[in-house]
Order: structure tokens, then sequence, then C-alpha cells
């Protein structure tokens, strides 16, 4: 096992945000590298203030910690803009008339796939879910498509929209709306990380 890790700062704080809150042993197993260079490395981004932990008492003796990224790690991680997007969705979320609201998503979900629609190659489901996955790794969002059934499914392993999602939740009904429109099918949001579910899963149908 090596002792400095092969990966990068960025890698190393992709994987806190796709994985969520990890002790000392899951980094280090995760990197494949030793607990010593996967402290090192915490103590270095927590002065940054870019991890953060929290003591996990289980009995007695000394607590065992999970670290997670900060606000300013969130930014520093695919989740640019954060600032912006939030006054700017709170904005929308202010709006009273539901049906105002959901045609204000709608538009915009319509505006974010015109931007990526000359990305979108293939012409069945399952070929332009291959195109959305490429262009969510992109935006440095992790994801998988299952194309073994009549029904395919995307997999997003990190939320695109983290601190929106947690505020809510009707920015996951926008980004579905998005994919449907490049998908060009109705696409279900079958799972989501904001309701307890490991990751969010868009499936056609």
């Amino acid at each position: 096992m090596s002792i400095q890790s092969p990966s990068t700062d960025p890698e190393f704080l992709d994987l806190l945000r796709t994985t969520g809150p990890l002790s000392v042993a899951e980094l280090a197993d995760a990197m494949e590298v030793t607990p010593t260079a996967v402290r090192q490395r915490l103590t270095r981004l927590m002065s940054r203030e870019i991890i953060q932990r929290e003591a996990l008492r289980n009995g007695r003796g000394r607590p065992k910690h999970r670290y997670w990224l900060t606000d300013k790690g969130m930014r520093m991680t695919g989740s640019n803009f954060t600032d912006l997007s939030m006054v700017l969705w709170k904005e929308v979320r202010g709006l009273e008339d539901p049906d105002l609201r959901r045609d204000m998503l709608r538009r915009i979900a319509q505006a974010l796939a015109n931007g990526y629609a000359n990305q979108i190659q293939g012409v069945t489901p399952a070929e332009r879910l291959h195109s959305v996955a490429e262009i969510l790794a992109q935006r440095r969002i992790p994801s998988t498509v299952d194309d073994s059934s009549a029904n395919p499914s995307l997999t997003a392993h990190a939320c695109p929209y983290q601190a929106l999602a947690e505020q809510d939740h009707s920015v996951c009904t926008m980004e579905r709306m998005m994919i449907s429109e490049l998908v060009g099918q109705d696409v279900k949001l079958t799972q989501c990380r904001q309701e307890g579910d490991e990751q969010c899963r868009f499936q056609v149908g």
C-alpha cells in the first residue's frame, strides 16, 4: 500500500461529495492508501476549512470520526455558483401560484436542455441516456446507465444541486424535466437522495 495518495485534492473531495461522510479507514480503503496518508491530507484540508469532522462515540474509548465537506468544500467540487443559484431558486420557490411555479420549472428545464441538446447522440432512449451521462460527467456528477430492460434508467451517484435540494425538493423535479427533454420521453424519478435513497435514479417510461 502506498504511503502517498495517488489522487489529487479534487479527486479526494469528489470522493467525499459522492459517498457522503466517511471515516479514515473507509477513505483509506477507497483510495488504496494508508490511514496515515489520509490523516495528513485531512489535516491539511481541515486547516483550509474545506473538510469538517464529527466525533462518533460508541461506548468507552477514544471516539471515531467521520469527515465530510463544508459549504466551502462543496463550492470547490462541481457546486459552482451556489450563492447565485440559491438566491434565484428562492425567488422561484416564492411564487405563490403553483401553476406559475411549475411552468417556471418547466421553462428552466427546457432552457437547460436546449443548452445541452447538441451533445445528445442516438435515437433510442437508452442511447440518449448515455449522452446525458456524459453531460453529467462534464459537471463532475458520476452516473451509470442501465439499458438492460425496455425501460432504461440513469443513476446519478451525487446530487447536482445538493444545497438547493436540501431546502426544496422541487429542484429534483426540474432535473427530471430536463432529462425528459433530452431523452425525448417522460422520465420518472424513482429514487432520490433527498428522500433517503443512496442515489437518484431516473427511469424512462
